[in-house]
């Protein structure tokens, strides 16, 4: 400790203390007594002739007891240092609502006094007590986490990289410091593994450029590779059918196959290789479902007890091997859900602990840390020193949900501060980092989640609620002028506002279709009397109809239809500047077809029939 104070830098704590006055007196000898005197201090010039010799004495027992003094105040700072967690724990703790609670490790939080709306932790609860949206969350300081990953998951909806280029200092402006990319198809695979990719893979180029965006904005690329579960985009094709655990589907795959291993090394290869700058490989393993199933695994399992555990783990076991040996200091994680399964003894046996971390990931808006005690407390035991948590800013409300509830994703974010809150007393695990997931689609054939320029305002919530400890209004402030926003309606989902971020215009766009396509139509098709009465399916089926009654109508459903195909198109121009034209067909058909193709089949019958002057009913 003491050689540390002694060489301490300008921008240390002690710099400019006591122990810079003894690097001071080092450099002038003896004469640091006479700084120290009412003549020096007065401004009288410093000369070592002027002290008498008789003082040397008195001035070598000063320097002796100043020294002693120093090491003293050093020896405190230590004990201090050891013991903080201690100390810290007699007191209430308090976060100002500027208060950095993911700031860099240099930032230090100041108490600017009371708050409105500030809560306080009693420290001897696990949880907190529960915040509402607009309330100070109290935290305590764990800085040390910096990893804040937003996940972009490019199994549907991949952007255009001209798309991430306006996005990436987006996210950093926000506070986030990292991207998880899940690219499935979207990796530009070669050799024998071409076939796996997307027609409208990115190129190589573009992996390049990715990383080269996400450097300039200080945000650490953090590849994820699925190496168990959720391996659709593999099995679906015939080349690699026969490594699926159960034949008739293509979620998992068989761990006993050779083959298995060997095709995700060179999945993996050829990822890895592409993001040498990137310290963190991200494994996927959750939701291996039909695991056990397979006939080899019911053999191998008929053999070993039963132990469908040990049988994950040995596969496990087999990946992370095979990246520590090939990749030496790349860092790995994986998804916790099927470890919650598994005993503490056979995780501490499989020896996994040292080679990953965990990522415990919830979803819901409201759950308490003791919901998260099991877990933790499970991972600790078995022997992992770090975990990281996975909360999510949109893609899980439901398969098909178009537009993202706020009010919902941010609990989910207030109840993730509770944890973090909690953690020290919860297990003695080091948080590394939280993961912010978008989901885009919930697995491979499943439709389109809420796109991704339609979940930055949610995104920006979470993220700036991570970033200041909770949802104030101050944090609310900085969300809306990042955004270019008037205002929020966290319950109604709503921003209102021009907006001036990426994708503000699909952004608004969506909101139109979301809320007023479908019911605009419905309304016109199924409540409008004279269509009910005189131009209901039989008449269109029979091409029977009068053109007077059909005029009562006509002009209304004209201009809906003409109103709606210009804004259509003018959605499509937009996403057509984000998107691939895969994305902006499936989107189209999802959310915009099924409603428009009713008002279009009414016109095209209305130009038609209207033609035959009321001619007789067709037979």
């Amino acid at each position: 400790m003491g050689s540390r104070v002694v060489g301490a830098s300008p921008m240390s704590p002690s710099y400019g203390s006591g122990a810079a006055v003894v690097r001071q007196g080092t450099a002038h000898g003896d004469g640091w007594g006479c700084w120290g005197s009412p003549a020096w201090r007065r401004g009288a010039a410093w000369d070592p002739c002027v002290c008498p010799a008789g003082m040397g004495f008195q001035r070598s027992h000063r320097l002796n007891l100043l020294r002693l003094i120093v090491l003293l105040l050093v020896a405190l700072a230590g004990i201090k240092f050891l013991f903080r967690d201690s100390f810290t724990l007699e007191l209430p703790k308090h976060v100002s609502k500027d208060s950095g609670f993911w700031g860099d490790a240099g930032e230090t939080i100041e108490d600017t006094g009371p708050q409105s709306q500030v809560l306080v932790l009693p420290v001897a609860k696990i949880t907190a007590p529960r915040q509402e949206p607009g309330q100070q969350q109290v935290t305590r300081d764990i800085r040390a986490t910096k990893m804040r990953l937003v996940h972009l998951d490019l199994k549907g909806a991949a952007p255009r990289v001209s798309y991430l280029e306006q996005v990436f200092p987006l996210l950093s402006l926000l506070g986030a410091n990292g991207v998880l990319i899940e690219y499935e198809d979207m990796f530009p695979f070669k050799g024998e593994l071409e076939v796996l990719k997307s027609p409208y893979a990115y190129s190589e180029e573009d992996i390049e450029r990715i990383q080269q965006l996400a450097e300039l904005h200080k945000l650490e690329v953090v590849p994820l590779v699925q190496t168990f579960g959720h391996a659709e985009f593999i099995l679906k094709h015939e080349k690699y059918q026969r490594l699926r655990e159960v034949e008739r589907f293509p979620n998992s795959f068989n761990p006993h196959i050779p083959d298995t291993l060997a095709l995700l090394k060179s999945i993996l290869s050829q990822v890895i290789e592409k993001h040498k700058r990137s310290t963190w490989i991200h494994i996927g393993a959750d939701e291996v479902f039909h695991l056990g199933e397979g006939m080899d695994s019911k053999n191998w399992m008929s053999r070993n007890k039963g132990d469908m555990g040990t049988m994950y783990l040995n596969h496990i076991k087999e990946v992370l091997g095979f990246i520590t040996t090939q990749y030496w200091g790349l860092r790995a994680l994986m998804w916790d859900d099927m470890l919650r399964k598994i005993s503490v003894g056979a995780l501490q046996e499989s020896g996994i602990a040292k080679h990953v971390s965990p990522v415990v990931w919830f979803y819901a808006p409201d759950f308490e840390a003791e919901q998260i005690v099991p877990f933790l407390t499970k991972y600790a035991e078995s022997g992992f020193e770090a975990v990281w948590f996975a909360s999510a800013f949109k893609g899980t409300t439901g398969p098909a949900q178009a537009w993202p509830p706020l009010s919902f994703h941010l609990r989910n974010h207030l109840s993730w501060l509770r944890v973090m809150e909690a953690l020290p007393q919860l297990a003695p695990l080091r948080l590394q980092g939280i993961v912010l997931t978008g989901w885009q689609r919930y697995d491979h054939y499943s439709v389109l989640c809420e796109l991704l320029p339609v979940g930055i305002p949610s995104l920006a919530i979470c993220l700036q609620t991570l970033v200041t400890g909770g949802f104030t209004e101050e944090t609310k402030k900085k969300v809306l002028d990042v955004l270019g926003f008037e205002s929020m309606q966290l319950e109604q989902s709503t921003c209102e506002g021009r907006g001036v971020f990426p994708g503000a215009e699909i952004y608004h766009m969506v909101e139109q279709v979301n809320g007023h396509l479908k019911e605009s139509i419905h309304k016109a098709l199924e409540e409008e009397s004279a269509i009910k009465g005189w131009f209901s399916p039989y008449h269109r089926k029979h091409q029977f109809a009068n053109p007077r009654n059909m005029e009562s109508f006509g002009s209304k459903v004209l201009k809906l239809h003409e109103d709606w195909e210009s804004f259509i198109r003018d959605l499509r121009t937009q996403l057509e500047r984000v998107y691939y034209p895969d994305t902006v067909e499936e989107w189209m058909e999802e959310n915009v077809n099924p409603y428009l193709d009713q008002l279009r089949d009414l016109v095209q019958d209305y130009r038609a029939i209207i033609r035959l002057n009321a001619r007789p009913k067709a037979t």
